[in-house]
């Protein structure tokens, strides 16, 4: 007989993790299953990945992530595209979520920019655009508009509290959404461009090109701390208090500076479109009030990011990026029709949808221990070699995953038990999986494997206990290699002071 799982919990065999031609949208696309039961990703074996990337370690499949980054941009592309009466689109790839050079470049390539949120994001971008226009990438010189790292008109910046430094970095590199988040911001951007001026770097003459982040009020997405568009929280200025209308207007009023659109970001993991259609109204009505204040009419407007995706087999399916595009240009469409006004070129920024499905994350099982918690109730506690420094989004977040005996096929027959997967810090809350079902015959030295881990994975890892943080390996066409070396003893030593 099974055993029981605690009052209210799924019943047993409920939570086991879907494999990859279940549920094909959980995992990175070129994912099998090979002859021997182990996992095959970018034409590389379980065991081929292990031994040139041993656990833990995330593995991101590279075919995917281009392939995502193509179906977004292509997806803008067309439902905004001119010809249908639109005025453009572009999707910005959210580089919090994962980015490195490598990275970069891929999405670049693609048809992406990217949107950089820290002035080391911005050098990143900067550096894959010098790649790319020298054809390093390629091995061919490319002139595609918007690679030159001197007029980075495909990156980004926003966040914040930016300094006037960081502010005058992406004015110098003419970034194509420099997003100011304050009145003091657009002072600063002022001086920035005063000083550009003084120096030669801009003409006389020559505004820096600003957009107007907008807090709208609008509450969508998951975690209230990934919640981003209501009143009471740091980011944007408020368009119900009028405070954001008077800052678009010290923006035209300001001669060193051009309003070049207005910027809207409501939440993560969002897979209802709903908050998104709202958003659109909020951000278009403002437009029309700053031009019927101002004369100027915004030429473009950002609607962010936060397009969820599935963690587990009990999420659905999030949204397409045709659907996602198809719904805000239906949504401006009616707007601007029902204003009187022109439509303007629309961007997005999705991160999480780009990476987040790319990567997996393999550990390998260190413990074993079997908790009676009474009434017939057990629960499987599986150790694993990682934890909560290399995903800290189950700990912050209450974030849910799942995971997937990755060595091998269970034994024809075999139960399922109810297992939690946890880490090796010391802290009860350094879980990886709160609830799965895993083959009872699991043993020490199994490799699982953890889908949908490529956004905030990485990015927003830690030493803590001193723990080194993983590498990040990139597989394609039965190649591999690492976009972020795994840290060692001697990486953490280095920095330590006398």
């Amino acid at each position: 007989m099974s055993p029981a799982v605690p009052v209210g919990e799924a019943p047993l065999g409920s939570l086991v993790a879907p494999e990859p031609d279940e549920r094909p949208d959980l995992w990175p696309s070129t994912l099998r299953r090979g002859a021997d039961g182990a996992l095959v990703v970018g034409g590389r074996s379980l065991t081929e990945v292990l031994a040139d990337a041993p656990t833990p370690v995330l593995v991101l499949d590279e075919d995917d992530l281009r392939g995502r980054a193509a179906t977004w941009a292509s997806a803008m592309f067309e439902e905004f595209w001119p010809d249908y009466g639109m005025a453009g689109g572009d999707a910005y790839y959210a580089g919090k979520a994962f980015l490195t050079t490598r990275v970069a470049r891929d999405v670049l390539a693609e048809g992406m920019g990217i949107d950089t949120a820290s002035r080391v994001e911005l050098a990143v971008g900067l550096r894959a655009l010098e790649q790319l226009s020298r054809g390093e990438a390629t091995g061919d010189v490319a002139d595609e508009q918007g690679l030159d790292p001197a007029h980075a008109t495909r990156l980004g910046l926003h966040g914040n509290g930016k300094t006037e430094d960081e502010i005058a970095a992406a004015l110098a590199h003419r970034v194509g959404h420099l997003v100011l988040d304050s009145a003091d911001e657009v002072d600063l951007a002022a001086s920035a461009v005063r000083s550009l001026r003084e120096t030669g770097e801009y003409a006389p003459d020559e505004t820096g090109s600003v957009m107007v982040r907008l807090t709208t009020g609008i509450h969508a997405g998951g975690h209230e701390y990934i919640a981003t568009a209501h009143e009471d929280q740091k980011f944007g200025i408020s368009v119900a208090s009028g405070a954001a209308l008077a800052v678009c207007r010290a923006v035209v009023d300001a001669p060193e500076l051009a309003l070049h659109g207005l910027h809207s970001h409501i939440g993560s993991q969002i897979t209802d479109l709903a908050g998104f259609r709202e958003a659109v109204g909020v951000v278009l009505r403002l437009r029309h009030e700053v031009a019927q204040a101002t004369g100027w009419t915004c030429p473009e407007i950002d609607l962010g990011g936060g397009y969820g995706i599935a963690y587990t087999g009990s999420d659905p399916v999030p949204p397409s990026p045709q659907h996602v595009a198809r719904t805000l240009a239906d949504a401006v469409r009616a707007v601007c029709a029902e204003l009187g006004d022109a439509v303007p070129h629309v961007s997005i920024e999705p991160g999480r949808n780009v990476v987040g499905p790319t990567t997996i994350t393999l550990y390998t099982v260190t413990g074993l221990k079997r908790v009676d918690l009474g009434d017939g109730a057990r629960r499987l506690y599986v150790s694993v070699d990682g934890g909560m420094s290399d995903n800290i989004r189950p700990a912050l977040y209450d974030a849910a995953y799942t995971a997937l005996v990755a060595n091998r096929r269970p034994a024809p027959g075999t139960a399922p038990v109810r297992a939690r997967v946890v880490g090796k810090h010391c802290e009860s809350g350094d879980v990886v999986v709160r609830d799965v079902d895993l083959p009872a015959d699991l043993a020490v030295g199994d490799v699982l494997a953890v889908p949908a881990t490529g956004a905030y994975g990485r990015s927003m890892a830690s030493n803590y206990n001193l723990f080194t943080r993983p590498g990040v390996a990139w597989v394609s066409g039965g190649e591999q290699g690492w976009l972020i070396r795994p840290e060692t003893l001697e990486d953490i030593l280095r920095l330590e002071g006398e």
